[in-house]
């Protein structure tokens, strides 16, 4: 099953992708964790990418067209993978499809997490990081343990009038996905990404017939 997880940010897809990904033994596509792979271990696209962040740019739809390619070569991604946080627009959406039907697949369902404005701005303003091992907590409902919580910082893009600025980039670019995907034919599962975790996993799993 080749399924896209869509979502403004701090919906809860990355929570959600993991845990689909282990029930279904299915990978779980970040293309933000690829691109940090990809530079870390020196490979030619990683490399593209590296010389274009380091003069200050954003990364190439094909250079990340590229990274997905390549994952999807691979033995354990056969059988689908899990899309989290690609595509971000319509062009991007388009490129996939077409990566996919070389393959002869194609998207076979969404998971859009819808999340109010204001609950997504407390999900991740209270996010603080542990700059040495890179856990995160968050204020009220994973407060850093007393031996790390002098340590622990807020990271920029957790800051409140960051976030609202994200939500609009998102609105802009990504929500028209939604559509893209209703219009292709391809069902889209609008749900409650507000509520514990479990409960949206039930609601994931079942949607998907799992």
């Amino acid at each position: 099953m080749d399924l896209v997880l869509l979502g403004a940010p701090g919906a809860g897809k990355g929570t959600q992708g993991a845990l689909l990904a282990e029930t279904l033994g299915t990978p779980k596509i970040a293309t933000g964790d690829m691109l940090r792979d990809a530079v870390r271990q020196g490979t030619p696209l990683g490399v593209q990418a590296k010389a274009v962040m380091d003069a200050g740019k954003l990364v190439s739809d094909d250079i990340v067209l590229g990274l997905v390619r390549e994952r999807l070569s691979r033995p354990d991604a056969e059988g689908g993978a899990i899309f989290d946080g690609y595509p971000r627009n319509v062009a991007q959406a388009r490129a996939l499809d077409g990566l996919l039907e070389d393959l002869g697949r194609g998207i076979d369902a969404v998971v859009y997490l819808e999340v109010d404005d204001d609950a997504i701005v407390r999900r991740m303003s209270g996010r603080r990081t542990d700059p040495e091992t890179g856990v995160v907590y968050h204020v009220d409902h994973n407060p850093p343990p007393a031996d790390v919580a002098g340590r622990v910082v807020q990271r920029d893009d957790d800051r409140e009038e960051t976030v609202r600025h994200r939500l609009e980039v998102y609105r802009e670019n990504t929500a028209p996905l939604v559509e893209h995907y209703r219009g292709a034919g391809v069902p889209v599962h609008t749900l409650d990404g507000s509520r514990a975790i479990d409960a949206v996993q039930a609601d994931v799993l079942g949607v998907l017939g799992r």
